[in-house]
């Protein structure tokens, strides 16, 4: 899983004898989806699973053999290849901001640059995933489910794609591959075709009825909603199930004006003496109609099944990390590394780097601050500080803490970190946003903007760095 790019410089660093150098690539991203005020970090399990098994079989090298560009003396390295590098990352389920390095690799040149493809496509996929299945979550209020698996664009990204969302803060799936392989509780009732195949709409619903009967939610639009669906439902609610003792869990709705319906539905509910039983709807929803049916049009809804426009980020479908050069090993030390760019935002910011999070006297998140690695930052002096869209302003953080987000998960090639459960990252995710995250950046429409701030040092090496090179090469 490689761009092919990956293996014509691999071979060339072969080559000129470079495969060796030690080099550091930083990830990050640009811009928040959907205008946003933050994203969710999400892959990083799945990175560490590519790197400790990362192989070339026979078939691989022979397949590049016929491309008639790689030395055998290539080739023959590639059989033997095993992942001999470092990967520095935040925890998966960080919240993370734009320009931040989210993650680290520190390698020899070739191991270094045969992972990117692999480790790009995992984070960009379920990062844009992860987010926007909690902003749809944060819109909603109560149980959302991934519904998405046959919208998606294939089924590893429907499998992975039901992970992030789940990390997301969705409650389960409908996609049973990602239940199994991650543990995610997983639901599913009838379609229409179950409906239809009966024919008739009250023999349908019964034979699902006595077959689950403590599982019952009955679709209901296959024919009327409120002249046909709702009436038969009630009519198993109180002559197939109340005689057996169980009580009709809830009713789904997929099409028609739910906002209209779900009120009719509500009041004929309550008035058959179901109050308790849930409405649960689905129909090409996102975080921006979730929350146009709840806060402006009154709807009733318990629950919400949410499909393509989840799996697949319809509104924004590119999540955009990157991976660039940092620095390069010289001698005892790295040298760092800057691209440059008449576009401001795509200037990245050079070297080994740590990133530390600051948090006020309450707890809140006020700024993210990268610094030089291995800069001392203890917080108990007042920190000055430079942003760097606004470097002019000398500000400094007093009575705050700082945590430095990154850990070392893998150090040549093998996992150093035992690896939390999904349902602890799930937390982790809910929890900075209840406990740590302005409200203010989670709004949907001009959320403040999260500052990423630079200590002086690393902003003199900086600026230092840029100077230098728009010297060297005009």
């Amino acid at each position: 899983m490689m761009d092919f790019y990956e293996l014509t410089m691999a071979n060339g660093y072969f080559e000129d004898h470079d495969k060796d150098v030690q080099v550091a690539f930083d990830v990050f991203y640009r811009q928040n989806p959907d205008e946003g005020g933050f994203a969710i970090f999400a892959g990083l399990e799945q990175v560490i699973e590519y790197v400790e098994n990362m192989t070339f079989t026979d078939e691989d090298v022979e397949y590049f053999r016929q491309q008639h560009m790689f030395s055998e003396k290539f080739l023959a390295y590639l059989k033997d290849f095993r992942f001999k590098g470092d990967i520095y990352a935040l925890p998966e389920g960080t919240v993370m901001y734009p320009n931040e390095p989210i993650l680290t690799v520190v390698a020899p040149l070739i191991d270094a640059q045969l992972v990117e493809t692999a480790i790009l496509a995992q984070i960009n996929h379920q990062s844009l995933i992860a987010t926007k299945a909690r902003r749809i979550c944060k819109a909603a209020g109560r149980a959302v489910s991934d519904f998405g698996a046959r919208r998606a664009h294939n089924m590893d990204a429907a499998t992975y794609g039901a992970r992030a969302a789940y990390i997301g803060g969705v409650v389960g799936t409908a996609t049973c591959s990602a239940g199994k392989m991650f543990g995610i509780p997983i639901s599913g009732t009838m379609a229409h075709s179950w409906v239809m195949f009966y024919g008739d709409e009250y023999e349908a619903f019964k034979k699902y009825a006595v077959t689950y009967p403590d599982a019952t939610i009955l679709l209901v639009d296959t024919y009327d909603v409120i002249h046909s669906g709702i009436p038969n439902a009630i009519r198993i609610a109180h002559e197939v199930l109340e005689p057996m003792g169980k009580r009709l869990m809830g009713i789904r709705i997929d099409s028609g004006d739910l906002a209209y319906l779900s009120k009719r539905v509500r009041k004929m509910l309550d008035e058959a003496g179901l109050p308790d039983c849930k409405i649960v709807v689905s129909n090409s929803l996102d975080e921006f109609t979730v929350s146009s049916l709840l806060t402006q049009q009154g709807a009733c809804i318990d629950a919400f099944g949410i499909g393509e426009r989840l799996i697949t980020a319809k509104s924004e479908p590119v999540f955009g990390a990157v991976y660039k050069l940092a620095a390069v090993g010289e001698n005892d030390h790295f040298a760092p590394r800057i691209k440059v760019s008449e576009n401001v935002e795509k200037i990245t910011n050079p070297g080994l780097k740590d990133l530390y999070r600051v948090y006020d006297e309450n707890g809140h998140a006020v700024a993210d601050l990268i610094a030089k690695c291995g800069e001392q930052i203890d917080g108990t002096q007042p920190l000055r500080y430079i942003d760097p869209q606004k470097p002019w302003k000398n500000r400094s953080f007093e009575h705050c803490t700082f945590k430095n987000l990154r850990k070392c998960y893998v150090r040549q090639g093998k996992r150093t970190e035992e690896l939390p459960k999904l349902d602890a990252i799930r937390d982790y995710v809910k929890n900075q946003l209840d406990h740590e995250i302005w409200e203010e950046e989670q709004r949907f429409e001009n959320p403040h903007r999260h500052y990423l701030d630079m200590t002086p040092d690393y902003y003199e090496l900086k600026m230092d760095l840029l100077t230098k090179t728009r010297r060297a090469h005009g």
